[in-house]
């Protein structure tokens, strides 16, 4: 107990000044018991889903982190944070409701923190742009993962070995992203079907700017690496992990906005989950014991695939809010579970990653 707090005691005292100030801010802007409570439900959902969907991140975030100099690793850890926490948890939310509802960032804030009213009103009239471009990113980043032709180990195994012998089929996971895009927007109005395609196909197109940014950083740092060169340590280093930790928080923060569209409400519970990876990620660094679960990868991009599905689809139909987040928590917790249950008996298997 002593060495996880060792890892954890400072996440947890911010998760407790984060969960007061939910209550704070819903008191102070509700003045209801129930809203109050219905505010901090979900930023405790908003920060459960964010860790969820950020395993990956940390366990990649760690084995970047293993071949850097102990100086660079701590400037990650420290500096990380606050471009972690304030920019992709606090400003970009901020810049999509802007654009989203045509407004500027100092009017989507006021909108925000005084006339929520209203500012709820413009959000949801702009929630089928949202649907589309989240919906589409968050699908992408779920079925790319399974569809990977590398890919060889399985969680569910039948459906996932059916879906990786596809996986050689170029762009197929574009293909069926367009085929649910297009389903969903027949169900809209003309108007409102326009809007959704183009927000969906946006949100296409910023995955695959992403990924290939990320593919341009790693062709260098390996063109540095044949070259007898450091690779991953340094401002080199770090700037490399921030673009990969970005890319990792884009779709939690889409997703967040499954559950509110609330810029004060999303920016607590993802920023509770931004220091919760912080945390996982220095643990895994020190014990590398996390990476010994070996299919919590597939309960996160699970969890994933079913938020940017929901996300589609609550374009047309309202889907409560509970649901959404404790699905995700539900498929992790099963993987966590499936992989304590495959260590037990397969002790080898836990040794080899250990």
């Amino acid at each position: 107990m002593q060495t996880l707090l060792r890892y954890y005691s400072f996440s947890l005292i911010f998760t407790a000044i984060c969960f007061a100030l939910a209550v704070w801010y819903g008191w102070a802007s509700t003045g209801s018991v129930t809203a109050t409570l219905g505010i901090l439900w979900i930023v405790i959902v908003l920060s459960i889903l964010e860790v969820s969907l950020s395993f990956d991140n940390a366990v990649v975030n760690a084995t970047v982190l293993r071949d850097m100099d102990p100086v660079w690793q701590q400037r990650f850890l420290t500096i990380g944070i606050l471009i972690a926490v304030f920019g992709m948890r606090i400003v970009f939310p901020i810049a999509i409701v802007a654009i989203a509802a045509d407004l500027g960032p100092l009017e989507a804030i006021n909108l925000s923190l005084n006339d929520p009213v209203r500012y709820e009103e413009i959000v949801s009239g702009a929630h089928i742009s949202i649907a589309g471009f989240g919906g589409a990113f968050l699908a992408m980043v779920g079925l790319t993962f399974f569809f990977d032709s590398d890919k060889d180990v399985h969680w569910i195994g039948v459906l996932e070995r059916s879906i990786n012998r596809f996986s050689s089929v170029p762009a197929v996971e574009i293909g069926l992203v367009l085929l649910l895009v297009y389903g969903v927007s027949t169900l809209l109005s003309p108007g409102d079907a326009l809007t959704f395609l183009t927000a969906a196909l946006l949100g296409l197109l910023t995955f695959i700017a992403v990924h290939a940014l990320g593919a341009l950083i790693e062709q260098r740092e390996a063109r540095k690496k044949a070259a007898g060169e450091i690779v991953k340590s340094g401002l080199g280093g770090f700037l490399y992990l921030e673009v990969l930790d970005a890319s990792f928080s884009f779709d939690g923060v889409i997703g967040a906005f499954a559950l509110s569209n609330n810029m004060v409400i999303i920016a607590l519970g993802l920023s509770v989950g931004a220091m919760f990876v912080r945390s996982m990620t220095i643990h895994l660094v020190r014990t590398g014991t996390l990476a010994q679960y070996r299919y919590l990868e597939h309960g996160a991009f699970w969890a994933i695939i079913a938020l940017g599905v929901i996300m589609l689809v609550s374009a047309k139909y309202h889907i409560p809010e509970t649901i959404t987040g404790l699905l995700g928590a539900v498929l992790i917790g099963l993987s966590l579970w499936w992989s304590v249950r495959h260590n037990r008996r397969n002790p080898e298997d836990a040794e080899v990653t250990a």
